[in-house]
């Protein structure tokens, strides 16, 4: 491991003689085809140009050694310098596009037409591919910073739908022509949900390559101790947001643990030297007040030289981006964080989408709820359905309702058995609870017994989605923040029903039920209802 570089005076700062950059540059191995841009000329001068550090006046504390001066080179495109798996996605997913269309365009002829097409038809079902895949491109539908990873892949195909259905209809105004709207409608809708079937498809087949390994973002983390080592463990949580750490940067000076350093921990502050010495396809900066402006600006030219995208992370926790904005103010660009939805015309509307809803549910699942009742009747002693009291909103209690799965006398033995609980050290849970009926059994394993709480939704005391409802004697444990999960009504299920229900610790029930308060959306709710679906039908967690 190279010792770490001296502190260069700001004499030594312009001359290129001696930086630790020089040496980097010349070990550095070349990048492999298939996971990191090759070097070019353009690539070599621009190192040859980043050679020297920015000169700072002599300061105790941690610097970086970043670009003085970094040349006007123009880069080569990114097409040419990103990882071949990219490319083979991109071609995968324009090809889904075309085949989502040319099926959408089909039944649309033969349900409208039958087999007696006419010739402007047949012109317009020729161009309709091509529009499609032009507006999908135009929505960032093919853009590689959302390939695998956020809903805005799956949202550009939407925007596209909407977008073409647009242009269609001023297109037809203008040129005074008649096109059927039975076509229309038929052609678009079915082009835009076979090509979200299509990319989802994509998707799954990507992750199921970067839980192997493969088809990663090899990443240099940029930061201090601390910070750095939060940002490694963020972006390794996931395998299938395609991230893989090789290696971390800290600045001279930065204190460190104890004990010799990783194979991939640099103790140097030379950034481009690092990029060049671990072929990295990002740099990922962690939050430092030494690491920004004029200087961040310089080190974004050099690495977009080298075909490295940049990205910072702003110190932000558990804020979606629907919530978070750039406004550009006087040269600077900050970053805004609109309020959290908790009051307000959203929630009038979500009440509105509850009711309504749970009302749809029940009618259309009455037989099943009344064959629920009289099976939970005559196979054991005692009342049908559970009451328990629970907290509500603004600390409101309720009576919740449950299809009774456990035996009358439950309660009762409850205190025999807490020693044996499989839960998260707040809620009791066992896996093999002898206080469970063979009925009830099925019904939590299908979440059947919940099924009650449409009328305490109906009643608006729940929603369909929001935090879990929770026992008085959870509230008076709550610390500050965990009291926020009641700014929003309690719901049937939520972000904690599909990411593993009983299986969570507290901590990770109580972070996802805030994560769900702070960025609550219509659009987050419709996610997990149908997360929730596949969550029901494979059972995980639920015992």
């Amino acid at each position: 491991m190279p010792a770490a570089p001296r502190e260069a005076t700001p004499d030594e700062a312009r001359t290129p003689a001696d930086q630790p950059s020089q040496q980097a540059t010349a070990q550095s191995p070349a990048h492999p085809p298939s996971a990191s841009p090759v070097h070019t000329p353009v690539r070599a001068a621009a190192v040859q140009a980043s050679l020297s550090p920015l000169a700072v006046d002599e300061a105790p504390g941690p610097m970086w050694v970043v670009p003085h001066e970094v040349p006007a080179i123009v880069p080569q495109p990114s097409r040419l310098t990103e990882p071949r798996w990219i490319g083979v996605y991109r071609w995968a997913a324009l090809g889904g596009d075309l085949l989502a269309a040319v099926i959408g365009i089909s039944v649309a002829l033969l349900t409208r037409f039958g087999y007696e097409v006419g010739g402007a038809y047949l012109v317009i079902s020729s161009l309709l591919p091509l529009a499609w895949v032009a507006g999908v491109a135009l929505s960032k539908g093919y853009d590689a910073r959302y390939f695998g990873a956020g809903p805005d892949e799956l949202r550009s195909l939407l925007r596209a739908g909407v977008g073409l259905t647009a242009a269609i209809a001023i297109l037809s105004y203008a040129t005074k022509s008649e096109i059927a709207r039975g076509f229309v409608v038929l052609a678009i809708p079915v082009t835009v949900i076979a090509a979200l079937v299509l990319r989802y498809a994509l998707r799954k087949d990507l992750h199921r390559h970067r839980v192997r390994g493969r088809c990663m973002h090899r990443v240099l983390v940029v930061g201090r101790t601390d910070p750095a080592a939060t940002l490694c463990e963020h972006l390794e949580s996931r395998p299938t947001d395609g991230f893989r750490v090789v290696a971390t940067c800290r600045p001279r000076g930065a204190n460190r643990k104890a004990g010799p350093l990783r194979p991939d921990e640099l103790d140097e502050a030379d950034i481009l030297a690092a990029v060049d010495r671990h072929a990295v396809d990002v740099v990922a900066v962690a939050t430092d007040p030494e690491l920004a402006g004029q200087s961040l600006r310089r080190l974004s030219w050099a690495l977009e030289q080298r075909g490295v995208e940049l990205i910072v992370s702003p110190g932000i926790i558990e804020v979606a981006g629907p919530r978070i904005s750039i406004r550009p103010v006087a040269g600077l660009s900050l970053l805004h964080l609109e309020r959290p939805s908790v009051s307000g015309g959203p929630h009038v509307l979500k009440a509105v989408f509850d009711r309504v809803v749970a009302l749809a549910i029940i009618v259309a699942l009455g037989p099943l709820l009344l064959g629920l009742f009289l099976a939970v009747k005559l196979t054991s002693p005692g009342p049908v359905l559970f009451r328990q009291r629970r907290v509500g909103r603004a600390g409101a209690e309720f009576t919740m309702l449950k299809f009774r799965s456990m035996y009358a006398d439950a309660e009762q033995r409850l205190g025999d058995l807490y020693a044996l609980s499989d839960g998260n050290g707040v809620h009791f849970k066992m896996r093999s609870d002898p206080r469970v009926t063979p009925l009830g059994r099925y019904l939590r394993r299908f979440s059947l017994d919940e099924m009650p709480q449409l009328f305490n939704v109906l009643r608006g005391e729940m929603s369909l989605v929001g935090p879990r409802p929770p026992l008085a004697e959870e509230v008076a444990l709550y610390a500050a923040d965990d009291s926020r999960r009641m700014l929003v009504k309690p719901g049937m299920t939520g972000l904690w029903q599909v990411s593993g229900r009983s299986d969570l610790s507290w901590d990770e029930s109580v972070r996802l039920d805030l994560r769900y308060v702070d960025n609550w959306s219509m659009t987050l709710d419709l996610l997990i209802l149908w997360k929730t679906l596949r969550a029901v039908f494979y059972g995980s967690g639920a015992y």
